[in-house]
């Protein structure tokens, strides 16, 4: 009991042991606004091919099947990760997926944005019976309790519908329609951790279990990845997002944009810049370098910048 009790501390510290970065940090100097989704709900069945409003990374190739997209991981240098163009303030994440069974591989659908707020789904690939969540405030990682294990019937095999329902007031991690968790804004220091800004949508899977990784991040997946039993394939089927803007529910109005006001990354502070948005099928100015792939030291991925902003694909691994 004390055995197993320990491993789950270590596994909750490590998740919440983020790595992020951000080119343009908004609490520090002026940054490129970010781009809204707005009115343009993203409703994709990706048993039926690619989805518009997400980029995929360059070196990530994907495949679509009746299952949805393949994410498909074969050796060390693989990492495939979709990114969304457009940011939502608030919003609803519906994402129907089967994530990677193996020691060492991480499934992950991350919300974040350029001041380091972020919101987590991700599944190791040696549990059989959990799903973690996990939030940050500014980057912030100094304390360890914002990690959560969530029991859901076999995540390695079977489609399950992981939503997140996010407003000023509340964060809601919901399962197959029942909320498992909730985050009020007040419980999250006083709402000074609480995810609070325009947010990227990442998708992806990435290999923790590599022989050059940090031991606590080996640890945390489960150990080292054995790629004789490669390919390790996570699926995802549907991909749903509604963009708040700033409020509790789809707005009616066209946005175009969000900035950040001033320096303080709290959500009052986040300008709603009405206008015609760019739509989902334009793909440029996106100019873009995509590449994504693990650091020697962790889980960590590089970035890029897209239309003025940055793609952001991290883990919650320890260093």
């Amino acid at each position: 009991m004390i055995a197993k009790a320990l491993v789950a501390s270590i596994a909750l510290a490590a998740s919440v042991s983020a790595q992020t970065f951000t080119d343009c940090n908004p609490l520090e100097k002026d940054c490129p606004a970010a781009p809204a989704l707005g009115t343009q709900s993203i409703d994709c069945d990706l048993t039926q091919g690619a989805c518009a409003g997400f980029n995929v990374l360059e070196g990530t190739t994907l495949t679509y099947d009746s299952k949805g997209a393949l994410f498909s991981i074969e050796n060390d240098k693989q990492a495939p990760t979709i990114a969304s163009s457009r940011y939502i303030f608030f919003g609803r994440l519906e994402v129907v997926a089967q994530a990677a069974p193996g020691r060492g591989l991480v499934t992950s659908i991350v919300l974040q944005s350029a001041d380091l707020d972020e919101i987590d789904w991700e599944w190791l690939g040696y549990d059989e019976v959990n799903v973690q969540t996990n939030y940050f405030g500014k980057g912030d990682t100094t304390v360890y309790d914002r990690g959560a294990f969530h029991k859901v019937s076999a995540p390695l095999t079977t489609f399950h519908t992981y939503t997140i329902e996010w407003t000023a007031s509340k964060l809601d991690w919901i399962i197959d329609g029942q909320v498992v968790r909730t985050l009020n804004y007040a419980d999250a220091a006083s709402g000074t951790r609480y995810p609070q800004t325009p947010m990227q949508v990442k998708l992806g899977t990435w290999v923790a279990g590599l022989p050059g990784n940090s031991q606590g991040t080996i640890d945390w997946a489960g150990g080292l990845t054995d790629f004789s039993q490669a390919p390790f394939n996570a699926w995802y089927k549907s991909i749903k997002v509604v963009d708040y803007a700033g409020g509790s529910a789809a707005p009616t109005e066209s946005i175009r944009e969000y900035q950040y006001g001033d320096r303080t990354g709290s959500w009052e502070s986040i300008v709603i810049v009405k206008g015609e948005p760019i739509p989902l099928s334009h793909t440029g100015p996106f100019n873009s370098s995509f590449v994504a792939h693990p650091t020697p030291t962790g889980g960590d991925f590089t970035t890029s910048t897209v239309y003025g902003t940055t793609v952001y694909v991290t883990s919650c691994a320890p260093t």
